[in-house]
């Protein structure tokens, strides 16, 4: 199952085909689980965030959400580079949702307490790959901040 997800996220162009939804998720998971992992502290307290935002966007169980997140951790593992999860993100989810992506994200980097300098590298990598500018990610990310 992982390699065919990691083949179809490896091609170089999917002609405007959108993802299913069951491999944007697991791609959104996946670059949520790079991101809480960049900082090489893959807190107890980032899992859970992850776990709550997935659980929460997708209306999903909390041990339902744990599992595609543990799913997403073998993924994100095995996948090359952070470009195949934004892309297929990019591909499969409308703009608006995109921010909503970005605020899953600024909530991940959040989740600790703390900002972290890779994880900060991320977010500007990320932002543009997912069509975010500058503006709207601070945006999202102030909100994340008020909602704490």
């Amino acid at each position: 199952m992982f390699t065919d997800l990691i083949q179809r996220l490896t091609r170089p162009d999917t002609g405007g085909t959108p993802m299913h939804d069951t491999d944007a998720r697991l791609a959104l998971t996946a670059l949520l689980v790079r991101l809480a992992r960049s900082d090489g502290d893959y807190s107890t307290a980032e899992r859970r965030r992850i776990d709550r935002v997935i659980s929460s966007r997708y209306a999903m169980p909390p041990a339902e959400a744990a599992a595609l997140r543990a799913e997403a951790e073998r993924l994100e593992a095995e996948a090359p580079d952070t470009v195949r999860f934004t892309r297929a993100i990019k591909d499969g989810v409308a703009y608006d949702d995109r921010i909503g992506v970005i605020e899953a994200l600024w909530d991940v980097v959040l989740a600790d307490g703390e900002r972290d300098a890779a994880e900060d590298s991320i977010m500007r990598m990320v932002a543009p790959m997912l069509g975010i500018n500058d503006r709207d990610s601070n945006l999202a990310r102030k909100r994340v901040e008020d909602r704490r």
